[in-house]
């Protein structure tokens, strides 16, 4: 289920992120088939500001029609993923995205929403999410934090920055042969 943060919210949950990520570093992992491509710490903390900046601006801009956006940052490229509920709204946000400093390019994953949502469906499309986190971060082939999960009436949409295409399609399986899940909606790239 989400919860609308706003933005001393936001930072205070990107904090707690990053402190989870840092104390995980120590954490033995298997090589990736393909080795993934690097990134400062630099460009990690201007990727974390420029999300908070995605983040506030949709904010302030869009309101609660914001409220479904999940907002990725990789090397300034920010991918916008989730449901909204209109075209413009879409249209809007990544106009508002594409002016903000520090975005290169804008890749616009959000889907539209196709019927309204019910409490009952939105307690139950967070225990769908709750799920499928909780499955990518039992399975060690799977870096569960850097994967965004939305559910929408059993449609459970895939986004963020992963290591290779064997992480995308082990994440597609997992997500697929959970209890709840019509279908899985992969807007998942490769680390460039």
């Amino acid at each position: 289920m989400k919860t609308h943060l706003g933005l001393n919210g936001f930072i205070l949950a990107l904090a707690a992120v990053t402190a989870m990520g840092i104390a995980g570093c120590n954490k033995m992992q298997d090589a990736p088939a393909t080795p993934a491509a690097k990134t400062t710490v630099g460009a990690e903390i201007d990727d974390s500001i420029v999300t908070a900046r995605v983040a506030a601006a949709l904010l302030a801009e869009l309101a609660a029609r914001s409220y479904g956006f999940k907002v990725e940052t990789r090397k300034g490229e920010v991918q916008l993923s989730g449901f909204a509920g209109t075209q413009a709204d879409i249209d809007r946000a990544v106009e508002i995205v594409h002016a903000l400093p520090g975005v290169k390019n804008v890749d616009n994953k959000v889907s539209l929403k196709t019927v309204d949502t019910t409490v009952g469906n939105k307690v139950d499309d967070g225990i769908v999410t709750a799920r499928v986190k909780t499955a990518f971060f039992a399975d060690a082939s799977i870096k569960g934090l850097d994967i965004a999960v939305v559910t929408r009436q059993g449609e459970v949409q895939l986004s963020g920055y992963v290591d290779n295409q064997l992480q995308i399609d082990r994440a597609v399986e997992v997500a697929r042969g959970i209890e709840g899940v019509r279908t899985v909606s992969n807007q998942m790239s490769v680390k460039k």
